[in-house]
């Protein structure tokens, strides 16, 4: 079972994202400041979960949570600032939107720009020790899934709703037949030849 709190003595807010190597759509975070005595007995990583799962996590979140928000940087943003920036934005945005300030927030990660006058505790594969993290990681997962999925209804050929813009096999082949869409992040290598040409430069 995922551990309750990192400092039992101030308010706490875990922040994840999801998104970050997608070919597509924005990067999105979430922060959750949980009671202090709040235990869930399948809670964990969001990659772990089966989408039902998270499902009724989502909703029980949103229920328990003293306090919760997500956040989005879309892919311009993504391609003006990079995509460790654009994650940092997404995560700062997601505290901007509290409407209880925390006193900590637990970033899963190891690195992160701090928050203005509020202190942070970066912790490595975060979702899978701390339920605030882990929280905030099946927020920001169903949200930007449910958000894809939308997407892929107006761009339907590059599979979005299963793959959330991943880079699989798929996606890539039908970049290469249909193009681009406004949602793709253009600072990325979206084609496999991209990856095996810079592969080739850095060899040389």
């Amino acid at each position: 079972m995922l551990k309750s709190y990192y400092n039992k003595d101030v308010r706490e807010a875990g922040l994840d994202e999801v998104g970050r190597g997608c070919l597509a759509g924005p990067v999105v975070a979430a922060a959750v400041i949980l009671p202090l005595d709040y235990t869930h007995e399948f809670l964990n990583d969001s990659k772990q979960l089966t989408k039902f799962q998270r499902e009724i996590l989502q909703k029980e979140i949103m229920r328990e949570a003293i306090a919760w928000a997500v956040a989005e940087v879309d892919n311009f943003e993504i391609d003006r600032i990079n995509i460790l920036k654009a994650s940092f934005l997404a995560m700062h945005l997601a505290v901007d939107k509290l409407h209880t300030k925390p006193e900590h927030l637990l970033v899963d990660g190891n690195r992160f720009t701090p928050y203005p006058m509020i202190p942070h505790t970066c912790i490595i594969k975060g979702d899978a020790h701390y339920l605030s993290i882990a929280a905030a990681s099946v927020l920001a997962k169903t949200y930007r899934d449910n958000l894809m999925s939308e997407l892929a209804l107006q761009h339907p050929h590059y599979g979005w709703e299963t793959n959330v813009g991943y880079p699989t096999i798929h996606h890539r082949n039908a970049i290469r037949l249909h193009g681009t869409s406004s949602y793709h992040r253009m600072t990325f290598r979206l084609l496999k030849e991209e990856i095996e040409i810079e592969e080739k430069n850095s060899e040389a």
